[in-house]
């Protein structure tokens, strides 16, 4: 009896959601199914994952047979026993199921470039308090506009982030 038949409709369980994010190929089969938008074969995935992960392409033959099989025997039952794709043995074909958006909401992708949004809000949120003692205690410039300014200015910019947040997730947002 898999998991999803124990409890078809209620949600994963933390433990579930952490076991499937902590691995790198159960993370770059679910963002390459969700970015190929339908039904993928088992052979594309193990391609895909092979380049991700020795940056070249084609991946050598090895790398490619060795993430084919981990894939086949170990990453996509557990994915399937759990709803979140379906995984078609017979036909090496797979897709995302509805549930794989209980994982989603956990695999906020940062390029190196970048950095996350938590990250952000909390630069932001020491920027205000460093901002607000400098007012406080007539340092820098700042002082010169007021705490009652620069309060409501950093209530405006994180408001004004918190949308924009919001806007960028849900133009990502693949179900719904």
């Amino acid at each position: 009896m898999t998991v999803q038949d124990q409890n078809p409709e209620g949600e994963l369980e933390p433990s579930e959601i952490h076991n499937v994010l902590r691995n790198d190929r159960r993370r770059h089969t679910i963002q390459h199914l969700r970015d190929a938008d339908g039904p993928l074969s088992v052979d594309s995935l193990a391609e895909h994952i092979a380049t991700v992960e020795t940056g070249e392409s084609p991946p050598p033959r090895d790398v490619r047979k060795s993430v084919y099989v981990s894939l086949h025997q170990t990453h996509l039952p557990k994915l399937d026993d759990l709803g979140i794709v379906d995984y078609d043995q017979r036909e090496q074909v797979l897709e995302l199921r509805d549930r794989a958006e209980e994982v989603e909401v956990y695999m906020e992708v940062v390029s190196e470039d970048d950095i996350s949004w938590a990250t952000y809000y909390l630069g932001v949120s020491a920027l205000g308090v460093v901002t607000l003692l400098a007012v406080r205690f007539d340092l820098l410039f700042v002082s010169q506009f007021g705490i009652e300014f620069w309060s409501w200015y950093f209530v405006v910019f994180f408001a004004l982030s918190a949308t924009y947040h919001y806007y960028l997730e849900q133009k990502q947002r693949v179900f719904g």
